[in-house]
């Protein structure tokens, strides 16, 4: 097809932020306002949409437990047609885009493909849910850095997390995409050196009204996430590890205190119920 007669188009890769509608930058609303197409994944709040003009179209194109809508390739291909055929395109990700949000891959694409485009960045939800939680990943007290890193199935990468290297990079450790790996996360983090008492604590669906936090130690999450009968946490999920962990019982300021967790305390009818 000859693209050449045609109007450019144009691909906004855009952060829909953490979860709470609230925080989508303005930026962010004023490029979802004029796109033709939204292509938008798992993790976007669909309250984010009421931002999309009247006759958008919308392309779900999520990822998760292992379900694709879309492959990577897919998704790298409609953004290229539609941005090619002269169409105003948005690419809207759960929390910032080039932050384990694989935006810099498709903005790779499009720079090969000669496609204009934009990155508008998100509030991480590595910050946001920690924010959310009463967690300051810096404190003058207890922690001068923080790193991000992914927790996803190292076999999985095409660069592996080497823990003995991560479990020294920052005082402060954000470990996303963790729920179903937390518990060799941890073992990996004491057999390299952190304190089975550090503390931890575990987020899902921050900044949503239904958020929940499992809080504990390096040592009690590895032993009761782990193993026949023990509680498993289903994504999203995002780990905090760290001393500004211990900052929580003081700054707690958000979210539902039934679904606080306590994993020293655990029985197993609460663990049953945060199965569900």
């Amino acid at each position: 097809m000859d693209y050449r007669a045609r109007k450019p188009g144009k691909v906004y890769l855009i952060g829909a932020g953490p979860g709470d509608p609230k925080l989508l930058t303005i930026k962010a609303a004023e490029a979802l306002a004029e796109s033709d197409a939204i292509v938008y994944d798992y993790l976007v709040n669909p309250e984010i949409l009421v931002h999309a003009r009247r006759g958008a179209q919308l392309i779900y194109a999520g990822k998760h437990a292992g379900e694709h809508s879309l492959s990577q390739s897919e998704i790298n291909r409609v953004l290229i047609e539609r941005a090619r055929s002269g169409q105003t395109v948005a690419r809207l990700k759960g929390g910032d885009p080039f932050i384990f949000g694989r935006g810099g891959e498709e903005a790779e694409a499009l720079v090969e493909a000669s496609v204009e485009w934009e990155v508008i960045p998100g509030i991480s939800s590595g910050v946001a849910a920690a924010a959310y939680a009463g967690i300051p990943l810096t404190h003058r007290d207890h922690a001068s850095s923080v790193a991000f890193i992914t927790g996803h199935d190292g076999r999985k990468l095409r660069h592996e997390v080497d823990w003995s290297a991560a479990v020294h990079a920052a005082d402060t450790l954000v470990i996303f995409m963790c729920a179903e790996t937390i518990a060799r996360i941890a073992r990996s983090l004491i057999a390299n050196g952190r304190a089975p008492s550090t503390p931890i604590a575990l987020i899902r669906w921050g900044t949503y009204e239904y958020q929940e936090v499992y809080s504990g130690t390096l040592e009690e999450i590895a032993e009761t996430t782990d193993g026949p009968g023990r509680l498993r946490i289903e994504p999203p999920a995002i780990a905090i590890v760290g001393d500004v962990v211990s900052l929580r019982e003081k700054l707690r300021w958000f979210g539902n205190p039934a679904l606080e967790y306590s994993l020293g305390e655990l029985t197993d009818r609460e663990m049953a119920v945060a199965e569900v």
